[in-house]
């Protein structure tokens, strides 16, 4: 007899292929267990040793001995006639089926069921058309303890990494907020990196025990989900900011980038060092997000709480630029709403917002980790202290960094792009980096708008609606249709999408305007006011109007405000008829405009028939 018909016979084969698929199931409940329990990871890794090392006695018994009625005896004291082998062996084929049978349906449970899409409208959306090879998005690290600050030590230890990646040139790293928006959301790998544009995935967890952190990372390959690297790392609070830039030195290596001493360095001091900062930041984070949802003194008071955990996280990193860029933004926002001071205490109470903004964002350029961030706050610095005479030399700085900036209201100065440069370019670099950020989606819109393109505003105004229903990108929807005479089309997307009962009326006044029918423009003002009382149109709508006088009552007495420039400059921005005031009413707002060698008035994209200036 051969020896495979001799290994079938004693049953060696089964027992083998039984031992196998029996171990593997073990092994599967073993790490959801331990999981479960908070065990270190030598226990699991314990069992795996265990259970391949009965392997091969497993096999071994089974050639020197058999199961008989009278119970196991050796091969050799077996009679080949009273032998049982071809019982055992069925019992040993139905064992196997059953355990087939379970390990198919923990596969199929964790494909179909742990996994399942929720209803998101990011779902469906492709919104990068060519994934460069090195490119990944760091995902949100899941808290699997309680504590009550461990979740935003995981977004912490998130951003650090994120961070740290940033400063490889040759890696392209999805930016925070649309990596963040996978927060707490069980979508399939492939379908996040298909909506963000990327090749790679990075995910982890993070559990604290006292002082002590377990923290697991691994980076996916998106389109089979080949873990081309996975760690994990037991140590101290303390040494937290190590594992960052360790984790993220491993990354870029198992992408193929060769780091040399200075790359490391850089990696290593990009970020937070405090891991109590790391808490207080990310509360910061959240409040200045919530914020930014609200308007007015709503607005503003809400980034005042943000400016609360901003200050805890300053007096244990004070040389973080990020956090002072983020500081800056409740004193720019005071002082824009504020009033023009009636006397000399208010003027000192608005001068030390203003100067208070100017401090924040220097440091924010002094402690910028990136060049793209040191230029992101002077160009905010540059504003705010009307130096804008150095406009234009930053603006072409800006459109020839390869990194992303995450530019903030000086996007404003779109109108003027003329004067200054395209910034077509830069948004849709923008728009690569965090393509689930509605900033990037609706200043993209706002340019092909200026720049009389409306089937392209139109375009990418509607796909950035399908992952984020954000009023700005809403408005210039609506403007893009006006711009191309669909005014049914700009109506039907106002009703759809603007959910401010005000703005929608303002809107439908716009759109008339733009039709040029005065009648139907007095009628909703009736509405309007019967319904809400007398309503005080911002400048925008009364230049839409042909309201010129009071357009420019209310530009002059903007002008007048601590930082009515900065309001005026959005307004010109949003309006896309010219200029909607006259700037001998505004001598503030008119020396800048000339020290920076604007062109005045600029571009006027939609013809506005009732407004004749």
């Amino acid at each position: 007899m051969g020896l495979v018909a001799e290994l079938r016979r004693r049953n060696v084969i089964r027992v083998a292929v039984a031992y196998a698929v029996v171990a593997w199931v073990l092994a599967q409940i073993a790490e959801l267990a331990f999981d479960g329990f908070d065990a270190p990871v030598w226990v699991l890794k314990s069992v795996l040793v265990i259970l391949a090392l009965g392997f091969p006695l497993a096999v071994f018994f089974a050639w020197a001995f058999e199961l008989t009625p009278e119970g196991v005896k050796k091969q050799a004291e077996v009679d080949s006639s009273s032998s049982i082998t071809q019982n055992t062996g069925r019992k040993l084929d139905y064992l196997i089926i059953a355990v087939l049978v379970v390990a198919v349906g923990m596969l199929l449970i964790d494909k179909f069921m742990l996994q399942e899409t929720p209803a998101t409208p990011i779902q469906d959306v492709d919104i990068a058309s060519v994934t460069i090879e090195k490119s990944l998005a760091v995902l949100p690290f899941v808290a699997m303890s309680n504590g009550p600050d461990d979740g935003y030590f995981a977004d912490g230890l998130t951003e650090e990494i994120l961070n740290s990646l940033a400063q490889v040139p040759e890696l392209l790293v999805t930016a925070r907020t649309s990596a963040f928006s996978f927060k707490g959301q069980d979508i399939p790998i492939p379908q996040i990196a298909t909506t963000l544009g990327v090749a790679h995935v990075v995910e982890g967890s993070v559990r604290r025990a006292g002082d002590q952190l377990r923290i697991t990372a691994q980076l996916i390959r998106a389109h089979d989900g080949f873990h081309l690297w996975s760690e994990t790392y037991d140590r101290s609070s303390a040494d937290s900011f190590g594992v960052q830039g360790e984790i993220a030195e491993k990354i870029a290596s198992a992408l193929g980038v060769v780091l040399d001493d200075a790359q490391q360095e850089l990696m290593r001091d990009s970020g937070l060092r405090n891991p109590e900062a790391f808490v207080f930041f990310q509360k910061g984070v959240e409040l200045f997000g919530n914020a930014h949802e609200l308007f007015g003194t709503e607005q503003t008071d809400g980034l005042a709480l943000a400016n609360i955990e901003f200050d805890k996280a300053l007096k244990l990193e004070p040389e973080s630029g990020w956090i002072y860029f983020n500081h800056a933004d409740y004193y720019v926002h005071a002082a824009a709403i504020a009033n023009a001071p009636s006397d000399e205490t208010e003027r000192a109470a608005s001068d030390a917002l203003i100067e208070a903004a100017k401090s924040d964002l220097q440091n924010a350029a002094r402690y910028a980790i990136t060049e793209g961030g040191r230029l992101s706050a002077t160009l905010e610095y540059t504003l705010i202290a009307r130096e804008w005479r150095r406009l234009p030399e930053l603006f072409r700085s800006a459109l020839q960094l390869e990194e992303c900036i995450g530019p903030s209201f000086w996007a404003g100065l779109g109108p003027f792009a003329e004067s200054l440069t395209d910034t077509s370019a830069l948004w849709e670099r923008e728009r690569i980096c965090d393509p689930l950020n509605f900033y990037p989606w609706a200043n993209t819109a706002h340019i092909q708008s200026l720049k009389g393109d409306f089937s392209a505003a139109i375009r990418i105004s509607t796909e950035g609606l399908k992952f984020r229903l954000h009023r700005q990108i809403a408005d210039e929807l609506i403007d893009g249709h006006v711009g191309a005479g669909e005014f049914d089309a700009a109506h039907a997307a106002n009703e759809r999408f603007t959910e401010d009962p005000d703005l929608r009326a303002r809107h439908r006044l716009r759109i008339e305007a733009a039709r040029g029918d005065i009648e139907v423009v007095r009628t909703l003002r009736r509405k309007m006011i019967e319904e809400n009382g007398e309503e005080d149109l911002d400048m925008i709508t009364l230049a839409k109007l042909g309201e010129r006088e009071r357009a420019n009552q209310l530009a002059a007495e903007a002008d007048a405000r601590p930082l009515g420039f900065v309001v005026m400059l959005g307004q010109v921005g949003a309006c896309k008829c010219g200029a909607p005031f006259d700037l001998e009413f505004t001598p503030n707002f008119a020396r800048l405009v000339e020290e920076a060698e604007l062109v005045w008035p600029p571009r006027r994209p939609i013809e506005w028939p009732l407004k004749d200036w």
